[in-house]
């Protein structure tokens, strides 16, 4: 069975976020965990690829109804057809959430992992949100992630 992680940002990111998404996903891989998030561009195209490059597997679920929309790093693609009303979806499929950067569509998905008990870690805009521990590197994600799960 796949141990998944939700990683969470938005669809476009900046440098700084697109690097730290891309090395999360890489940590997350090597230490045999997999990838949910919106299946889009941006911070979950990064921690799509990242993942994909140290043999992850990963899983977008997506706001419209064709597979074709997720990005090219997405390995299996849940198309839904109910647009951001996919977010509580995300966060619910993951053991724990990473959220990087991204706007107010990240701000729901880390409201709804929140109110679902999910642990939430933070890189970026949301990182002062109560129940959210902010993280400096990808390090202190994976980190959090092993605190909050272990080995479930």
């Amino acid at each position: 069975m796949h141990r998944l992680i939700t990683v969470i940002g938005g669809n476009s990111a900046s440098d700084k976020d697109a690097e730290f998404a891309h090395a999360l996903g890489g940590i997350l891989a090597a230490a045999g965990f997999s990838v949910v998030c919106g299946g889009g561009g941006g911070v979950m195209e990064a921690a799509c690829m990242g993942c994909s490059e140290n043999g992850g597997l990963t899983v977008g679920i997506l706001p419209g109804e064709e597979a074709s929309e997720a990005n090219p790093f997405v390995k299996v693609a849940l198309p839904t057809g109910i647009g951001t009303s996919r977010n509580r979806q995300v966060v619910l499929a993951g053991k724990a959430v990473c959220a990087v950067g991204g706007a107010y569509g990240t701000l729901s998905e880390i409201a709804f992992a929140l109110q679902a008990g999910k642990p939430v870690c933070c890189f970026g805009s949301w990182e002062s949100i109560p129940g959210v521990r902010k993280v400096s590197t990808p390090s202190e994600a994976m980190e959090f992630v092993l605190e909050m799960i272990g080995d479930n």
